[in-house]
């Protein structure tokens, strides 16, 4: 029976690549699928990994009907034996549903990749409406790792090197700009638990570990 199966995971865990992995898979058996991304770091219409893979995509934009699309797809003849969809958390809960009807309308299968939580630990509301409806959930096995090499199970946000817990939940590009400061380089960091709840990356370890109010010691002894 054809399933919407929702492949969830923090950053860095193999999400874009176990999609390429799929989509391999299946087009080197002669099926041919629709492949949808958004947001991605190689661009617009693009799914790629950061292992350097990439392949073509639709960009799924703001107010996408995904059944529309494949319906559209079929009737101009195309053929569409699985539908893969990355970056699924940026999906609108409404496109999740129009996700969920291409498997029980059109019996096929579709495969979604995401994180599950945002970088305050809430749930992204495309994930959310994943969660609620799919077949089958697999939380990807390739563990991510925290600074302190312990397994990563939370995404953060940081401003010039520090966490963040406040802010819009999606954010895209590298720098924010204020009128009234200098631009601030904004990225996204794994963390586990205790690091996030303590809201310590890499970066504010790193400058801790070189606070200059550390044990004197003597060096002419």
């Amino acid at each position: 029976m054809p399933e919407l199966v929702f492949f969830s995971g923090t950053m860095d865990c193999g999400k874009s690549t176990l999609a390429l992995q799929i989509e391999h898979n299946r087009s080197s058996r002669g099926l041919q699928g629709l492949i949808y991304s958004r947001n991605d770091r190689a661009g617009r219409g693009k799914l790629s990994s950061r292992i350097g893979l990439v392949t073509e995509a639709v960009e799924a934009a703001d107010g996408m009907d995904f059944y529309a699309h494949v319906v559209g797809q079929l009737s101009s003849g195309g053929r569409v034996d699985y539908v893969i969809a990355d970056e699924a958390q940026f999906l609108a809960p409404e496109q999740v549903d129009q996700l969920a009807r291409v498997v029980d309308d059109l019996e096929l299968d579709v495969f979604a990749f995401g994180i599950t939580t945002d970088f305050r630990s809430k749930l992204f509301p495309g994930s959310q409406r994943l969660v609620e409806l799919a077949d089958r959930i697999e939380v990807l096995q390739v563990e991510a790792l925290c600074w302190c090499g312990a397994r990563a199970t939370h995404n953060a946000r940081t401003v010039d090197g520090r966490m963040v817990v406040e802010g819009a939940q999606v954010v895209v590009g590298d720098v924010v700009a204020d009128v009234d400061s200098p631009p601030a380089e904004v990225g996204y960091e794994v963390l586990c638990r205790r690091h996030h709840r303590r809201r310590q990356t890499s970066a504010t370890a790193r400058a801790a570990a070189l606070s200059p109010d550390v044990l004197p010691v003597d060096s002419t002894k």
